[in-house]
């Protein structure tokens, strides 16, 4: 059983919260607090401000950082430690919830779910938060990376080339449409990993958008290719012969 000490503390805490303008933020602010105390203790041996054998490590100050809740927003004081950081436990938890929150909305998009749709999931969900807009700028993430990705600098030289075309759904100005994508995948000169060099999506299959699709890997630095291997598309070969002269095709 709880102390009279205790139980004194406890009931001014209760008037505090009863007192306070949001109640269960309070308290739960409250609650993070004693948790980041509790934790820093564990981290560096000892509670602060008690000279111990068993200290292992020091506190520097204070940190402001806001924390979104579903009970609303508050700004902890947490505690900065001179070596190694510190991090609430239910902070990391929360980043990895956002991040599997973040993949399930670019999926949601990927597969041509509309922004207010995927709000209106999101409702249904209790996760009042995710409007449209936020929707729209997670999505410029996915935006940036795909970019990277396209652009990013290749090998001069790559010993086999893997080529194929697969014919999927694409969003194209606000239409879900079928269109022509080519992957290729090579096998590094250094490594010998694989990796894929391009994903790219075209209106045709033709020596003009093959050439086309040829001359931007050699802007991001391919130079020479020694086995290139495909179908047999006659427009396949032809923009090989003319922007990969030096390269050898291979028929699956």
């Amino acid at each position: 059983m709880a102390n009279k000490n205790d139980t004194t503390f406890f009931e001014n805490k209760l008037l505090d919260f009863v007192t306070a303008k949001d109640p269960m933020l309070e308290m739960l602010q409250w609650v993070m607090d004693k948790f980041m105390e509790i934790e820093v203790a564990h981290k560096t041996g000892a509670e602060k401000g008690i000279h111990a054998k068993s200290r292992t490590g020091y506190r520097c100050g204070y940190r402001i950082r806001r924390f979104d809740t579903r009970l609303g927003t508050v700004y902890l004081s947490v505690p900065k430690i001179r070596q190694g950081g510190y991090i609430p436990f239910f902070v990391t938890e929360k980043k990895r919830s956002e991040q599997a929150l973040i993949q399930v909305v670019q999926e949601c998009w990927l597969n041509g779910v509309s922004t207010r749709k995927i709000e209106n999931i999101a409702k249904r969900l209790e996760i009042e938060s995710l409007s449209a807009s936020e929707v729209s700028e997670i999505n410029n993430g996915l935006d940036e990376m795909i970019d990277n990705f396209r652009s990013r600098k290749l090998d001069t030289e790559y010993p086999v080339i893997w080529g194929d075309v697969l014919y999927e759904k694409i969003r194209d100005n606000h239409r879900i449409v079928s269109k022509a994508v080519m992957v290729i995948k090579a096998v590094n000169l250094v490594e010998g990993q694989q990796e894929i060099l391009v994903v790219e999506p075209m209106e045709n299959e033709s020596e003009e958008t093959y050439s086309a699709l040829f001359r931007k890997l050699q802007k991001r630095g391919l130079e020479k290719v020694c086995l290139y291997v495909s179908d047999a598309h006659i427009g396949l070969q032809a923009a090989i012969r003319k922007t990969l002269p030096e390269t050898t095709w291979r028929g699956i």
